[in-house]
């Protein structure tokens, strides 16, 4: 097992050859995790556990830039943390910005870590799970916020900075043990029975369904499967219609939300983007293996989202019109959506 030491000679070494390896892909190229190439950091300060704390705290950094990403996109907002709050298994970040669903039990570690970049440096906090993963970054984004960060940093620095982070092997195991047997005509018959879109989890966890084995089922009634072409397309009408639109993006242990008007799309080799003051999303197009059109009634009529999955089933992203609990999703977006639907099925 190297030592903290050893690692950041492997990876000083690494960098010679490639300067502009970015610290996710060399974790990869050394075989460790994340996590432990950011402990290597100079300056790098690992923080408690304090997950509720930290999150509390992180509202007085003011104006930041919000990160989260899985394997196929990286999703980054800003703005500012504010509604905080922490229960049971979940917490929020309720801001028309910022607007998180945190998972804490899946965390297992944070760092403050400053960031070298062309432009100087950058202050941020970063949250890893149990395996090094990354699932969470925060930028400080003003000059304002830098006392208040280095306040953090003092209030919830962890008693032990030296020993090196044991991070668990293999992934993250599935919320529950799929079910191969189940009673579709059943499901369905629930599936139409939804109040809310936040019913549809539970919905395929008492049945112990893949998501992606939830739309094969409901197909032709409530899904339908359509080009892996849709998402870029969509992106387009929307900059194009002025369409409002959520993006939802998980790590696994946080989902971040955008909500507005996209407006510059660029597309970059397999990369799709959204490049707009606000809001940037860079999406590997190539990932997508499976592209659905699902639709979940709701107490406030049918509420249409377009998901993306990979070859291994996992979401990528997924998107809605914009919309609030209590009234009817957007006329615009459900006349998008049926757009690329005809146009699908023309083609």
């Amino acid at each position: 097992m190297q030592t903290i030491h050893e690692l950041s000679a492997a990876w000083a070494q690494l960098k010679e050859g490639q300067p502009k390896l970015r610290i996710k892909e060399a974790a990869t190229k050394l075989g460790v995790s994340e996590v432990e190439l950011v402990q290597t950091l100079d300056g790098a300060t690992r923080l408690t556990e304090d997950w509720p704390g930290l999150f509390a705290e992180i509202e007085n950094l003011g104006y930041v830039m919000a990160l989260t990403r899985n394997e196929s996109v990286v999703h980054e907002r800003k703005g500012e943390y504010h509604n905080i709050s922490f229960k049971g298994h979940v917490g929020l970040v309720l801001d028309p910005n910022i607007d998180l669903r945190i998972f804490p039990g899946r965390f297992g570690y944070a760092f403050a870590v400053p960031v070298q970049n062309p432009r100087g440096e950058l202050l941020s906090v970063q949250f890893f799970d149990a395996y090094g993963t990354a699932v969470h970054k925060i930028y400080v984004m003003n000059e304002d916020g830098k006392a208040a960060y280095h306040s953090l940093v003092e209030k919830f620095k962890h008693g032990n900075q030296s020993e090196k982070i044991q991070v668990k092997e293999g992934v993250q195991p599935a919320d529950y043990e799929m079910n191969e047997d189940v009673d579709s005509e059943a499901f369905l018959n629930d599936w139409a029975a939804l109040k809310d879109t936040h019913d549809f989890y539970p919905l395929i966890r008492k049945y112990k369904l893949k998501r992606t084995k939830a739309l094969e089922l409901a197909e032709g009634r409530f899904s339908d499967r359509v080009d892996n072409s849709a998402t870029e397309k969509m992106l387009e009408k929307a900059a194009e219609q002025q369409v409002s639109i959520m993006v939802f993006v998980s790590s696994g242990a946080v989902i971040q939300i955008h909500t507005g008007e996209v407006n510059k799309i660029k597309k970059m080799d397999n990369w799709l983007n959204v490049l707009d003051p606000e809001f940037n999303l860079h999406l590997r197009e190539d990932h997508i293996a499976k592209s659905w059109i699902v639709e979940k009634p709701t107490e406030d009529g049918i509420v249409t989202s377009l998901e993306i999955f990979d070859e291994n089933n996992n979401n990528i992203a997924t998107f809605f019109g914009a919309r609030k609990p209590g009234k009817p999703e957007l006329q615009s977006w459900r006349d998008l959506i049926a757009e690329i639907k005809n146009e699908q099925v023309a083609a």
